[in-house]
């Protein structure tokens, strides 16, 4: 083994599971009850589980020189995967990976240790992480401010603070009986320069229904996009036809975490193929972020990065990943510090509305709190 070798051999990694709940009354208003986790979680189907009461799982990675790389799963990870990928590592050298296609099969754990190992590799060279996906385009990210579902008389208060901070666009998650077009009055009496950008999550039955939708809030005037109006199911002409008709732009979300809803990474070229959208919404790991981004400025479309309102590792990597690439010109998501009660960094990430600073730094360029992440420990894990 050379010298390099020896200095980037994996010698231990710590698995650490928190919970971060949410401040009182940042998802929703007082009285609604409406669970945000998508996807199926044991047996209780999508929808039925808050976001904020699942696990996340933070990544410590350490290499033989003491280089420690920071990594963040998903909420409500395998442990059995976990172990499996840690075993994998361990002994192994970091830097004898191929970062855009790690050996292991794709699951919701994939991207954290993905991130650990590009924050690790980016630390021991002195470089920023960004640098590994080709360099910064840009030393700050236009982020929007964020709401889960409202009661009609909370939504002025809400947005006029948020202008008041300086955010120029909001986003509201919305379902199929939500007055949407009475919510975007609120906002352009409250906040007249407020951009909407609405997320009905797919649940918007039929392109006719999503088209009635679309032509109320363009007579309101103040919606910059819709993203996922329409169920995925649906076909690719379906969603040009819509986007097409619609006096609103169209944005499809590509959740490459999703492969249990049939989500893949070829619908950003599919979506491009069949003029189906205005614009895209991926969030997934540096890498296939990276895929999608190339595609997109290729197309001259814009994108913006998704999230599940992660924590500060998770959203310091995405900084990294929009800075570097082309077409991410829309606000991205990057919101789990107003949120959340902490975002487990020592320094929280900078946020100057519209904007988040790209961390400054080797890596990802942000470290853990050490006490708020012991007092929101669930179970840790050392992997020797």
């Amino acid at each position: 083994m050379s010298r390099h070798d020896a200095a980037t051999r994996i010698v231990r990694l710590t698995a650490t599971e928190v919970v971060v709940p949410a401040n009182p009354i940042a998802l929703q208003s007082a009285g609604v009850d409406r669970p945000l986790h998508k996807l199926a979680t044991g047996a209780r189907g999508g929808w039925s589980v808050q976001f904020d009461t699942l696990p996340k799982l933070l990544l410590e990675l350490e290499l033989a020189d003491g280089t420690v790389g920071l990594g963040e799963l998903y909420r409500d990870h395998r442990w059995p995967v976990v172990e499996e990928m840690a075993r994998m590592l361990l002994g192994s050298d970091a830097a004898g990976y191929a970062l855009q296609r790690l050996p292991f099969a794709y699951g919701r754990e994939y991207d954290g240790f993905e991130i650990a190992l590009a924050d690790a590799l980016a630390r021991h060279r002195g470089m920023p992480l960004a640098d590994l996906l080709g360099g910064a385009l840009r030393d700050r990210v236009e982020v929007n401010a964020w709401s889960g579902h409202r009661l009609r008389g909370d939504i002025g208060p809400l947005v006029a603070d948020y202008a008041a901070q300086g955010f120029t666009t909001i986003k509201f998650k919305c379902d199929a009986d939500d007055d949407v077009a009475g919510w975007c009055r609120e906002i352009a009496e409250a906040a007249p320069s407020m951009r909407v950008v609405l997320d009905p999550n797919e649940r918007w039955e039929t392109p006719r229904m999503a088209l009635d939708r679309c032509h109320a809030l363009a007579a309101v005037g103040n919606v910059a996009l819709i993203e996922d109006p329409i169920p995925h199911t649906f076909s690719w002409d379906a969603w040009a036809d819509l986007r097409r008709a619609s006096p609103l732009a169209i944005a499809r979300h590509v959740a490459v975490p999703y492969p249990q809803l049939g989500q893949r990474l070829a619908d950003v070229s599919l979506a491009v193929q069949h003029r189906a959208v205005d614009g895209l919404v991926v969030n997934g790991g540096l890498w296939d972020f990276a895929r999608a981004d190339a595609v997109a400025s290729l197309a001259g479309l814009p994108l913006f990065h998704g999230s599940e309102v992660d924590l500060g590792v998770c959203e310091a990597a995405y900084l990294h990943a929009c800075a570097a690439a082309r077409s991410c010109t829309w606000p991205s998501d990057v919101f789990g510090r107003l949120i959340r009660s902490h975002d487990l960094l020592a320094e929280p990430l900078r946020i100057e509305p519209p904007f988040a600073l790209l961390p400054q730094g080797p890596g990802l360029g942000v470290a853990l709190d050490a006490a708020a992440v012991d007092a929101r420990t669930v179970t840790r894990k050392e992997f020797r």
